[in-house]
């Protein structure tokens, strides 16, 4: 009898360390019952650069193989709300976070050390503390930069605007991703031997006197990635005929609502390496700090002009670029 009871004992421990080890997350691979993954979304705001990533990774994993469910949250561009979402999902117990926007994944990050977490349209992920290097994030998070090619950009602006003697420069002052690409517009600004006029936002709110003054001063006007101004592209593009000033922006959806012209490439091809990377982790393939940060190569970057604003601001559009004109208020 006493050894039925020993034996007894000894089962249930062992029962109980096995259960202990499977529940733990060691950021390498997940466990569920059902082989349906758990995914939690949270995205900063609404922009269509974000959402065409959001739907990159869907897609993506989709393609892969990967069973799984998610649940997709908007903070509409509130730090409390990111930070509930996140709280959210670690009280869900989610296999995996995907982070759309610097904000978002900061906030994701607060919440948990376990999770894993896949950033998206995240300009650099060493500078706000996510990732100790690119090569090896070291922490539980990974991801994909939209890092673009600021000083190409910038350069290409003389193609548009010979002569060009100062550039205005705006970014939110608020996102750090912004900041790191104005200081790069203005080194390579510099470096052109241009002056340059920087016009910075905390919100929605100084958009159109920023921009007013700034471009009240300027020859052309470069604006980064910066969610606050994409979603306010419609309101810079009319000042920028109503003033003369052509704009040209980081991304091709802020040209297509009001920019003239840029060097991008696509936030869906972004999204789509997110997936890869938050493939390998569901698999056990790869532990997530150790997966380095996604950059686009340069096989990945095309021209877009916007036709109609070059018409309105009565701009010739060099002859290299006529392959790339769009025409995005006529569709």
């Amino acid at each position: 009898m006493k050894h039925t009871k020993r034996l007894l004992a000894l089962l249930l421990v062992a029962a109980m360390i096995t259960f202990t080890f499977a529940a733990c997350n060691d950021n390498g691979g997940t466990d569920n019952d059902d082989g349906v993954f758990q995914i939690g979304i949270i995205q900063i705001m609404e922009h269509p650069a974000l959402d065409a990533a959001r739907e990159g990774f869907i897609n993506g994993l989709r393609d892969a193989g990967i069973e799984f469910e998610y649940d997709y949250h908007n903070a509409q561009g509130d730090n409390a709300t990111m930070a509930s979402i996140a709280q959210l999902f670690v009280d869900n117990d989610v296999d995996l976070i995907l982070a759309v926007g610097t904000g978002a994944a900061v906030a994701a990050a607060a919440e948990t050390q376990t999770i894993p977490i896949v950033g998206t349209a995240i300009t650099s992920y060493t500078r706000p503390g996510l990732a100790e290097t690119d090569e090896m994030p070291g922490f539980n998070i990974t991801g994909a930069s939209d890092f673009k090619p600021v000083a190409a950009q910038v350069a290409m602006i003389s193609e548009f605007v010979p002569g060009i003697q100062t550039l205005g420069i705006l970014y939110s002052s608020g996102e750090p991703n912004s900041v790191v690409q104005g200081e790069l517009a203005r080194e390579t600004a510099a470096a052109m031997g241009w002056d340059y006029v920087v016009g910075t936002v905390t919100g929605t709110a100084d958009v159109q006197q920023v921009t007013l003054d700034v471009a009240s001063r300027v020859d052309a006007i470069y604006i980064p990635t910066d969610n606050t101004f994409a979603v306010n592209m419609a309101l810079v593009g009319q000042i920028s005929q109503d003033m003369g000033v052509p704009v040209f922006a980081a991304e091709a959806n802020m040209v297509r609502t009001g920019g003239l012209a840029t060097l991008s490439f696509s936030y869906y091809d972004l999204g789509l390496a997110s997936a890869r990377q938050a493939a390998m982790i569901l698999r056990g393939e790869a532990v997530v700090g150790e997966i380095p940060i996604h950059f686009a190569s340069d096989d990945d970057l095309f021209y877009i002009v916007n036709g109609h604003m070059a018409e309105q601001l009565g701009i010739a559009i060099p002859e290299q670029f006529h392959d790339y004109i769009e025409w995005p208020d006529s569709e």
